[in-house]
Parts: C-alpha cells; sequence; structure tokens
C-alpha cells in the first residue's frame, strides 16, 4: 500500500494517477478536498482508502504503507500564518519522518528551490549542514521546508537512524496538468492560456532588476510529467540514493518571455506581450533567477531527459485546450 499526501493536489494527483496508468490501485490518498474544487484532480483516479491529513498519523499502523510520498504541504508564498504552515510543513512532516523512521518505510517528501532563498548562494543541492545552514529563505513556505532539509542533513551527517530511503525533493518551477485549483498560485501557462488561445494580449512584469530585461526574469520550468519520473524513481528504482535531497528542475534556465512565446506558439497564435509593474509588495522578495544544479542527481543515477520548454508547453496546452482540462 502507496500513502500519497496532498494526493487531490497539483503534483499528488499526478503521482496517482501515474501508478494507476500501471495497473496500481492500492493507495491511500490523503488530502483536504476543500471547497476549491480540487476533487476534479482524482475524478479519473483509484485508491483503496481516502484519509483526512490530521488523521493519518493514527491510521498508519492499521495502514502499514510499504512508501509515502508526503507532497501534501501548504504551498502558498505568499502565506502569512507562521503558526498554520509550521504545523502543516514541519509538524506533520517530522511525524511521518520519524514514523518511518521506527518502522523502515521509505519516505519521499517536497522540499521546493524556495529554500534557496534569492538564489545569491546558487542553486545546488548540497546535503551537509554547513551549505544548509547558510540558506536564507525569503517566506515562510521555503523556510518551514528548509527546516525539514536540516533536520534530514543533521541525521545523515550524525548517522542517526533514517527510513530505509529517504529522499527530500526540491522542486522548481513546475506546470502541467491538474492545477486550476491553485488559483492565484497557478503557472504563468495555466493562468495564460485562454487569453493566448485567442490571441490577446498576456501581461508580464516588468523588470526591476537592470540586469534582467523585462520578460527576461528566468526561472527553471518543468513539466509535471518530469517530476512524477523523478518522485516514481527514487521511490521503485532500486538503484536509486538511498539518502538525500535532490534537485527536481531541468537544469535550464528560460526567460518568461521563452514561456510565453512557446504558449503562444502552442495555441497557434502570434505572440502579443504587455510589460506591466511588479506589485511593490513582492518586489524586495522576487527571484529573478532559477536553475536547478542536476550533478547530484546524475551522479544518483537518475539518467533520464527532460521535456524541452517547448515540447512541454505543447503537451500541457493538449490538455488545455481539451474538453477535460484534467488527467
Amino acid at each position: 500500500m502507496i500513502i500519497v499526501t496532498g494526493a487531490a493536489g497539483f503534483i499528488g494527483s499526478n503521482i496517482v494517477r501515474s501508478y494507476n496508468r500501471d495497473g496500481r490501485s492500492d493507495i491511500v490518498a490523503c488530502d483536504w478536498l476543500r471547497q476549491d474544487e480540487r476533487w476534479l484532480n482524482l475524478r479519473k483516479a483509484q485508491f483503496r482508502d481516502f484519509i483526512f491529513p490530521e488523521d493519518l498519523i493514527g491510521e498508519l499502523d492499521r495502514l502499514a504503507p510499504s512508501a509515502i510520498f508526503h507532497i501534501g504541504a501548504n504551498s502558498s508564498t505568499t502565506a502569512s500564518d507562521g503558526d498554520e504552515v509550521m504545523r502543516v510543513n514541519f509538524q506533520h512532516t517530522l511525524r511521518l519522518l520519524d514514523w518511518c523512521t521506527l518502522h523502515q518505510v521509505p519516505f519521499i517528501y517536497a522540499s521546493s528551490a524556495a529554500t534557496y532563498g534569492d538564489g545569491a548562494l546558487g542553486f545546488v543541492d548540497d546535503v551537509s549542514l554547513d551549505a544548509l545552514k547558510a540558506l536564507r529563505p525569503l517566506n515562510l513556505y521555503g523556510w518551514s521546508k528548509h527546516q525539514i532539509d536540516l533536520i534530514v542533513a543533521e541525521r545523515i551527517a550524525l548517522g542517526l537512524p533514517l527510513p530505509p530511503r529517504c529522499i527530500g525533493l526540491k522542486f522548481f518551477n513546475v506546470y502541467g496538468p491538474n492545477e486550476y485549483h491553485k488559483q492565484s498560485m497557478m503557472s504563468v501557462v495555466a493562468k495564460n492560456h485562454a487569453i493566448a488561445a485567442v490571441g490577446d494580449t498576456v501581461q508580464l512584469f516588468k523588470s526591476h532588476n537592470p540586469d534582467y530585461a523585462d520578460g527576461g526574469q528566468l526561472r527553471d520550468f518543468i513539466h509535471v510529467d518530469d517530476v512524477v519520473r523523478v518522485c516514481r524513481w527514487f521511490a521503485d528504482d532500486p538503484a536509486a540514493a538511498r539518502h538525500g535531497v535532490f534537485n527536481v528542475g531541468t537544469g535550464q534556465a528560460r526567460s518568461f518571455k521563452d514561456l510565453i512565446e512557446a504558449l503562444f506558439t502552442a495555441c497557434g497564435r502570434e505572440p502579443s506581450i504587455e510589460y506591466v509593474p511588479m506589485p511593490e509588495a513582492i518586489r524586495d522578495k522576487y527571484q529573478y533567477y532559477t536553475q536547478a544544479s542536476l550533478e547530484n542527481l546524475r551522479a544518483a543515477g537518475y539518467a533520464a531527459p527532460f521535456l524541452s520548454l517547448e515540447d512541454g508547453v505543447a503537451r500541457y496546452v493538449e490538455v488545455l485546450g481539451s474538453a477535460d482540462r484534467y488527467v
């Protein structure tokens, strides 16, 4: 039995569906469905049980999972309730980590590229304590994820007990199907598909950094299908690394302008972009550049290629343009 937390969310639902497509339904879906129609992400899915997050710890002994994918989190980069973020992102994750350690169950958890802060120290997934302690996340979300990475790194460094496989995955800018429930946190592709599809003008933020042109802000955009492949490789492949924290990106930074031009091309439209001022509230916390270092992931044995930006956007537009936008 596999447990997937955040199962009705973006990445979690894609993991569930990936196993379903391989003929597996021995899955426990753990999430809140709330009132944002995220249940639609699981409309095509099959699972054996459904657990609310606050009940999960008490059900683990009964469920006796063979692995846990802990993807669920408060992933809002603008969250301001520190108590709620720490309850959901830190305390709950630590309880699951400790249970998996005690019962020797593989534990794959979602970290984030937000742990790198402004990127001044680069984006190398060095799991040494000294390297991690130097990072300064810019928001509560990134900080809460960083604290779990520190605990895992400390246990590795000191040779303390861990699950037989304990893997933190630092997701970069993920886009793809099943993200509509995220609303303001949706990818730029999802937010602007309807606009680009009819040939209207897409708005992007102006740059307020002289080193970057308008639309030239850079991100490591990665399609959710690639993210799922990495997650499952760590869980399913006996040869995969046993412990560590790894970047999950393409290793290639591309501009928002590139992204939107790829969107227009996939929609069969000529690009039309307007640049508008960035809200002052986020200017001092804005990342102008992210690019995952993939050296550790490749050294761990993951050899599969990643979709190019153009191919990934085109694949997503096929879904966005269909009658059923969910996979």
